[in-house]
C-alpha cells in the first residue's frame, strides 16, 4: 500500500471511529505516532470490527489525560521513569520507533540539499545564528544560494514528546540547551504551532522557516528536510534505512518498564534524531487494558508494513516478545 493510500485510509478511519460507541477504546496523547496509530486503528477495525479512537493531542496532554483517568490509554514520546509510573499507578511499553526531521522552506533549496552541522543546528535553535547565510551554515553549503533572510524557527506550542526528544538531541550539541517538553526558545524569530501538524503547517506557509517534525508529516506534505550531522561527523538524510541503523542501538528491559531514550545514537550511518513512542495504561483497569494490549498485539503482528510505509521502524521481534511477557506478568493480556 502506498503512503498516500495509507494516509487516506487512516483519515477516513479516524472520521468513522469518532462516532460515539460504548465499546470504543479511547486514547490520546503524542502526535509523533499519530499517522501510524491512525493507520493501525483503520486496519484493526477492518480486520476485527473493534473500534479504537486515538486523538493526537501531544504527549503532555496524553500524560495528563491518563493520570486523571480521562482515557483508556495514552501515548507519550517522553518515557516516564519507574518512580513516576509507580506514583501514578501506570504501566508503560514502546510501540514503534520514529524520527524527528528538520524541515525547511527556502526558495530554490530542494529536499536533502541543505546540510546542517551540529554547530549550525545548535546555533539556529539557541538564537546565536539568525540568518540563512550565516558562515556556520554556509561552511557546509557553499554550492547553495542561501538568502540573507532572517530564520523563522517553527516550534511546538504544547507540551510535546517530540520537543523532549529534539531538545535531548540539542542538549548533546550544547549543554546550555535544556531538555524539556516545552522549553523557552531563544531564537530571534519563533512561531509556535500545536502538535506535529501545526508545526508542519507553519513551515509549509512561512518562507525561510525551519522546524522539527516527525518524518511522516514531512512526507505527507512534501516538505524539504535537511541532512543532519551525526555524532560520527557524517551528514545523514532522513531515510528508513538510516532510521533502522539508528534504532539498532536502542535497548529496553521490562525491569524499568522499557524506559529508554535513543537520541543521538552511535554509528556512521545512523540518523541522529530518533525516538521510541510509548503507551501508558492505568494499573487498575485490567479488562480494558486487555483490550488495548489486544490491539497493540495485533499491530505488532500485522502492522509492520504500514509502519515502514510511513517511515517508522517496527520494534524487533525480540522486543515485542519481551513486551508480551511484560503484559502476561502484569495480567493485562
Amino acid at each position: 500500500m502506498t503512503l498516500k493510500k495509507i494516509l487516506t485510509a487512516a483519515v477516513a478511519a479516524s472520521v468513522a471511529l469518532s462516532a460515539v460507541n460504548a465499546d470504543e477504546l479511547k486514547g490520546r496523547g503524542a502526535s509523533f505516532p499519530g499517522p501510524i496509530y491512525k493507520a493501525w486503528t483503520a486496519e484493526y477495525y477492518a480486520a476485527t470490527k473493534n473500534q479504537v479512537n486515538y486523538t493526537p493531542t501531544g504527549s503532555g496532554d496524553g500524560v495528563k489525560s491518563i493520570t486523571k483517568r480521562m482515557v483508556d490509554f495514552a501515548g507519550s514520546d517522553k518515557p516516564l521513569k519507574p518512580k513516576a509510573l509507580k506514583k501514578d499507578k501506570l504501566y508503560m511499553f514502546p510501540t514503534v520507533v520514529g524520527s524527528v526531521v528538520l524541515a525547511y522552506n527556502i526558495d530554490g533549496i530542494k529536499d536533502g540539499e541543505l546540510k546542517l552541522s551540529r554547530a549550525a543546528i545548535a546555533g539556529i535553535f539557541s538564537g546565536s545564528i539568525t540568518h540563512w547565510d550565516d558562515e556556520a551554515i554556509m561552511a557546509q553549503n557553499a554550492g547553495l544560494k542561501l538568502p540573507h533572510e532572517p530564520i523563522t524557527v517553527a516550534v511546538r506550542a504544547d507540551k510535546s514528546g517530540t520537543t523532549f526528544n529534539f531538545t535531548y538531541f540539542l542538549n548533546k550539541l550544547d549543554e546550555k540547551i535544556k531538555v524539556s517538553k516545552k522549553p523557552t526558545w531563544k531564537a530571534a524569530k519563533v512561531v509556535a504551532g500545536k502538535s506535529n501538524s501545526g508545526v508542519s503547517a507553519n513551515i509549509q506557509q512561512i518562507k525561510n522557516s525551519i522546524g522539527y517534525i516527525e518524518y511522516s508529516y514531512k512526507e505527507k506534505l512534501g516538505l524539504a528536510a535537511a541532512q543532519i550531522e551525526n555524532k560520527e561527523g557524517q551528514y545523514i538524510n532522513p531515510t528508513l534505512q538510516s532510521f533502522q541503523d539508528a534504532a539498532k542501538y536502542a535497548s529496553w528491559t521490562a525491569d524499568n518498564d522499557f524506559y529508554a531514550v535513543i537520541g543521538d545514537p552511535a554509528g556512521a550511518t545512523s540518523y541522529p534524531i530518533v525516538a521510541a513512542t510509548f503507551i501508558l495504561l492505568p494499573e487498575e483497569k485490567m479488562e480494558t487494558n486487555k483490550q488495548v494490549t489486544a490491539f497493540i498485539d495485533w499491530a505488532y503482528t500485522n502492522g509492520d508494513k504500514a509502519a515502514t510505509d510511513l517511515g517508522y521502524v517496527p520494534l524487533p521481534a525480540s522486543t515485542k516478545d519481551q513486551i508480551r511477557k511484560y503484559w502476561e506478568a502484569k495480567k493485562i493480556k
